[in-house]
């Protein structure tokens, strides 16, 4: 079994996971409500796509 010769240090560790922290999703508006939406996906609040509408959405 392989075992380490010496210890890592705090640098060479955090230098391996520097890519490891998640980021937050990025929030645009919906062009055709104005409520906020994630890019690239069908808006909760209308369900509409690039100005179709992709789903239906019951309002309340």
């Amino acid at each position: 079994m392989a075992v380490p010769k010496k210890k890592t240090s705090r640098t060479k560790r955090n230098t391996r996971r520097s890519h490891d922290s998640i980021t937050a999703p990025s929030v645009g508006t919906c062009p055709e409500c104005g409520s906020p939406a994630e890019p690239h996906r069908v808006c909760p609040e209308c369900g509409k796509y690039k100005g179709k509408e992709v789903i239906v959405v019951e309002e309340s």
